[in-house]
């Protein structure tokens, strides 16, 4: 069950990107974010309100540093998806799946031979599929946006398999608090003009939805499994975008950024099924 609860989280995350994605195409990402962890923030507390709080104080650090991290993690990744390829992009963030999977690892996990392999195929995925997004005076700026993603989503997810070992619910709640209010401080900081009625509230809203909804189905999957083997398969989402973006966008890559995004996501199931 966590396993199958792990991959649902990835479908749902990999529906959440896209839409996201396209969403910062037309607004600032971090509206985007803001109004989206808005949303996410709203679901959560009528699903503890309906299932009851399991409030754990244990949780809290857990769920403000996996709050940050996921904050700074999903203003990245939608800029990166907004100037970016979603076919380069979303591979190299999901790649902040080894940030758990090294947790798991330094924890008492044994990597196997198939893993090490899928390391190995994934790192050499983020050269193919960002080489030639770097080469020809192409703009760098998406590729470094979505290894700053990895980063953050890797922290973001570790910190999730923590608090949700407490409680899932404390987890989400907080997380989802700190990303509001972090989004509120930083938008009015910087004073990022948008217009309310401008913004597609469509993707917004389902954006924010799938996101909260994956992130709690994920915090489920880590309580009852290995973390190593969750955190990689929860990473899966970018088959979804990338699907989504070439029958929807019908975005079409370069013969040798193909072999990169199949090296990457090869790597990541590698991982998984190891």
């Amino acid at each position: 069950m966590p396993l199958i609860l792990a991959l649902v989280s990835s479908l749902m995350w990999g529906i959440a990107d896209f839409v996201g994605g396209l969403a910062s195409k037309r607004t600032p990402a971090m509206i985007v974010v803001g109004f989206s962890q808005l949303v996410g923030l709203a679901i959560i507390v009528v699903i503890g309100l309906v299932g009851g709080f399991d409030w754990n104080p244990s949780a809290v650090p857990w769920a403000l540093a996996s709050g940050i991290a996921g904050f700074v993690g999903l203003n990245f990744f939608y800029r990166a998806l907004a100037t970016g390829r979603m076919g380069i992009v979303s591979p190299i963030a999901s790649l902040g799946a080894l940030v758990p999977l090294s947790a798991g690892l330094l924890s008492g996990d044994a990597p196997t031979t198939v893993q090490l392999i899928g390391v190995a195929l994934a790192i050499a995925g983020i050269v193919l599929a960002s080489g030639p997004e770097l080469s020809g005076g192409a703009d760098a700026r998406p590729v470094l946006f979505a290894v700053g993603a990895a980063a953050g989503f890797g922290v973001c997810l570790w910190t999730i398999s923590v608090g949700s070992s407490y409680s899932v619910i404390t987890t989400m709640t907080l997380m989802r608090l700190v990303s509001v209010m972090i989004a509120a401080v930083s938008i009015a900081v910087a004073r990022t003009a948008f217009d309310l009625p401008s913004i597609d509230w469509k993707l917004v809203i389902t954006a924010g939805a799938f996101d909260v909804l994956a992130n709690v189905t994920f915090g489920l999957a880590t309580t009852g499994d290995l973390l190593s083997l969750v955190s990689v398969l929860g990473s899966l989402y970018p088959v979804a975008t990338v699907l989504l973006a070439w029958a929807i966008l019908k975005e079409r890559l370069q013969p040798i950024q193909y072999v990169g995004v199949a090296a990457a996501l090869a790597g990541v199931a590698a991982i998984a099924g190891g």
